[in-house]
């Protein structure tokens, strides 16, 4: 009678070990999904100064996938392609992009900027991206929700 108490006591931590292990949840306000642009921010002195909203049709998109970026805009008003796809990391208030290739506008812009380096802001459904100054003030921003 002991052995099979001490059996079942042995199972039942097996399981429970198990169970706790394979459930982690996912990390909290990760990056990894699909976001959509909803406007963008230039910045003075700390403030907003203007928010360029999306117009006519305007559409940017970033998937964010176990270390791997890639991005696109469509502007209907802009007969210019603009897409991208790299590597990224990011920190609680970091994010940096690695640009692998791209749209030829992109490749031309990735000739003076191999890495693309913002503050970063991170909530469950929306994050900011800040460009800033040698000063490390911020001078601009975009703004996304996520869309899955």
């Amino acid at each position: 009678m002991k052995k099979l108490l001490k059996l079942a006591v042995v199972l039942g931590l097996l399981i429970s070990v198990t169970a706790l292990i394979s459930s982690r949840p996912q990390a909290e306000n990760s990056l990894e999904g699909t976001w959509e642009l909803i406007n963008r921010y230039n910045w003075d002195d700390g403030f907003i100064s203007d928010t360029l909203p999306n117009t006519n049709g305007y559409r940017q998109v970033k998937i964010y996938s176990e270390g791997k970026v890639m991005w696109t805009r469509y502007s209907p008003d802009d007969p210019t392609e603009w897409f991208g796809y790299g590597s990224y990391t990011n920190t609680e208030n970091e994010l940096e992009e690695r640009l692998e290739y791209g749209s030829k506008t992109m490749m031309d812009i990735q000739d003076t900027v191999k890495v693309f380096k913002f503050e970063l802001q991170l909530d469950a459904d929306n994050y900011s991206q800040f460009t800033v100054d040698e000063e490390g003030k911020r001078s601009f921003s975009e703004n996304y929700r996520r869309i899955d």
